[in-house]
Order: C-alpha cells, then structure tokens, then sequence
C-alpha cells in the first residue's frame, strides 16, 4: 500500500502513470482504428465487427470502465505534474526561447483538454447515440441491417455526411495526433528508455506513427463527405 501511495504522491511516480496510461490508450487508438477501417470493406463487415462487440457485454464493459479509469488517470497526472513543475518555478527562464521546443510539446496540456471534450463528443454521438447532437435529424439507435443487427455502415455515412461533424471529428484527430507526436516520445523517456543514441529515431518514428494515424482516421470522413463513399446506404 505505501508504494502505491508513494507512485501517486511523488512526480516520478506521477510520470509513470501518465506514461503507462498514455500507452494504453495509445493501443486502443491503434487498435480502434483498425476496427474503423473495416468500413472500407463494406456493410458486413463493420456490421459483424460491432455486432461482435455490443453483444459480448462482459467484455465491453470492464474494457470501457478500464478505458475511462485510464484517461481519468492520464488527466490526473498530467495536471499534477504541470502544477507542480510552475510551483518548482513561479518566476520564468530569463531568457526562454519557445523554438527549443516542438510546437507539440508546449500545448500538451491544451490539446489534452480539447482532445478530451473532443472524446466525450464522440462517444455521445457513435457509442451512446443521442439523436439531439448527431445533427442529421435521424435516430442512429433505429438502424438496422437486413440480418437485423446494429447498421454501423449507414450511421457512419450519415454521421460524417455533416459537414460540422466531419469538421469537428478532423480537428480532434488532427489535435490527437499532435498529441501523440510528442506523448509517444516523451512516454519512453519517462519510463528510461529513451538516450541519446536512438533517441531522434524515436522521436521521428512518434512522427510518422502520429501522421499515419490521421490519415488512418480521417480517411473515412473525406470519404464519405468529399467523395460520397457509401451514399447509396442513404437512400
């Protein structure tokens, strides 16, 4: 028990818990997408991906609450450390030059605050499905497929059919993904796995992974608004 109170209470301990916090959620985004792009293959498939995960409750559940405990955690930690780094210095470096730092890593509590009102969206719109801020005027729990399952396809479609939706959802990716350029980086040094040798490779490859998953994401908006990918589900 005192370990865990002292993994809470000290700024090591905090950086740990936004590291390994931060990697969860890192693979469920990786793995999140991957689920997502099963809408390129069509209505069966995305229909059978969400069918799988809605109807096998005892495991979305403690996967959802784990999910939440986790961002709860990453939230924590990172505003306690960001208090406690301006409490260790009230008055500012004399001569502190903002370009030595990323852009990525001097709004990294901004874009988490953002990213987070971003998520709570999200899961109103796709996961609990309130009809008020969908913005199409549909009822997303009414659809259904020929097999009589959840139409995942067709409210995908008419979801990013929205111009403000498809903004929006863009933008929080695209802020996400600044996120993680520098938070994937930053996670390895936090937990000392990061020198001075293979240090800039992972800093790079925090890039890449951070721009692939963007255009991951945001491939199925521009899809559907830009180039009408999967209207025929409207009609």
């Amino acid at each position: 028990m005192k370990v865990i109170t002292n993994i809470f209470k000290s700024s090591l301990g905090k950086k740990y818990l936004m590291a390994v916090s931060g990697l969860v959620l890192f693979l469920f985004v990786i793995g999140h997408l991957v689920g997502n792009l099963q809408f390129f293959l069509g209505p069966e498939s995305i229909n059978r991906y969400g069918h799988f995960l809605q109807s096998n409750i005892e495991l979305i559940w403690p996967a959802r609450i784990f999910l939440l405990a986790m961002i709860g955690l990453h939230i924590w930690s990172a505003i306690k450390l960001s208090i406690e780094n301006k409490a260790a210095r009230p008055v500012p470096y004399a001569n502190w030059n903002p370009t030595t730092a990323t852009y990525a890593s001097r709004t990294m509590l901004m874009s988490g605050i953002i990213i987070f009102v971003f998520i709570v969206y999200h899961i109103l719109h796709y996961t609990v499905q309130v009809q008020s801020i969908n913005l199409t005027g549909q009822n997303f729990v009414s659809f259904e497929d020929p097999q009589k399952r959840h139409d995942i396809f067709k409210m995908m479609v008419f979801g990013f059919s929205n111009i403000w939706v498809s903004g929006f959802y863009i933008l929080g990716i695209a802020l996400l993904c600044l996120h993680l350029s520098h938070g994937v980086s930053s996670m390895f040094q936090s937990v000392g796995w990061k020198n001075e040798a293979y240090g800039p490779f992972l800093d790079k490859a925090a890039r890449v992974t951070a721009v692939l998953i963007f255009l991951g994401y945001s491939s199925i908006p521009v899809a559907i608004f830009v180039f009408n990918y999967g209207k025929e589900a409207l009609r």
